[in-house]
C-alpha cells in the first residue's frame, strides 16, 4: 500500500476541501514533534499557487525565464522549479523529491485518490461528499465529530482531539511500521 518511493512510514490527511485537514495538522504537527518525531509534510494544491514573492529578485528571474531557481541562506533554502506544462502531482514522484533520511514520518495533505495509507476527515455524510472510506481500502482511520454517525469498522477518532490523533499516528502507523 505504500509508494515505490516511500523509505520512511507514510500518512496521508484525506477529505473533501473545507473540512479541517490544515487545521487538524496544524494541532497535530506540535505534539508529534513534542514525541521526538521528524517530520516532512507534502501538501497537495489544487490551484496555481506561489511561494516566491513578486518584486524579490528569485520571482523576477524566475519569471523571466529561469526554469529552477535555488534560493539559500544559512537558515533555509528553497527550490522552485516550473513544470514545462500542466500536470497533476503524482506522490511517488513527489515522495522522491524528499530527504527520507532526515525524517521519522512523512505526512500528506490530499492526494486523496491514491493509494497510501491515509486518516479521513469528515464532518458529515451525504450523497454530494461521500465518505472515502467506502471505496478506498487505504483509509486506516476515521475522524469526525464524536456526534456525526458513520458504519464503519475502521478507527474512530475525534476530529476536535489532537491529542488523540497524535497518539494514534504514534501507536499506529509510526510504531507499526
Amino acid at each position: 500500500m505504500w509508494p515505490a518511493t516511500a523509505r520512511c512510514p507514510l500518512l496521508g490527511f484525506a477529505a473533501w476541501s473545507g473540512t479541517g485537514k490544515t487545521t487538524l495538522l496544524k494541532a497535530v504537527i506540535p505534539r508529534l514533534r513534542d514525541a521526538g518525531l521528524r517530520l516532512a509534510l507534502v501538501k497537495h494544491a489544487h490551484h496555481a499557487f506561489d511561494v516566491d514573492v513578486p518584486g524579490k529578485d528569485s520571482h523576477t528571474l524566475r519569471k523571466a525565464g529561469a526554469e529552477q531557481v535555488l534560493v539559500t541562506s544559512g537558515n533555509r533554502w528553497a527550490l522552485m522549479r516550473e513544470r514545462p506544462q500542466y500536470r497533476e502531482p503524482d506522490l511517488a514522484e513527489e515522495l522522491a523529491r524528499l530527504d527520507q533520511d532526515a525524517v521519522d514520518l512523512v505526512l500528506v495533505e490530499g492526494f486523496r485518490h491514491e493509494r497510501f495509507p491515509k486518516i479521513e476527515l469528515l464532518r458529515e455524510v451525504d450523497d454530494q461528499r461521500p465518505p472515502l472510506f467506502r471505496q478506498d481500502e487505504a483509509v486506516i482511520a476515521v475522524a469526525a465529530p464524536d456526534g456525526l454517525q458513520l458504519d464503519t469498522a475502521l478507527p474512530r477518532l475525534c476530529l476536535d482531539d489532537a491529542d488523540a490523533v497524535a497518539a494514534f499516528i504514534r501507536d499506529q502507523v509510526v510504531a507499526a511500521r
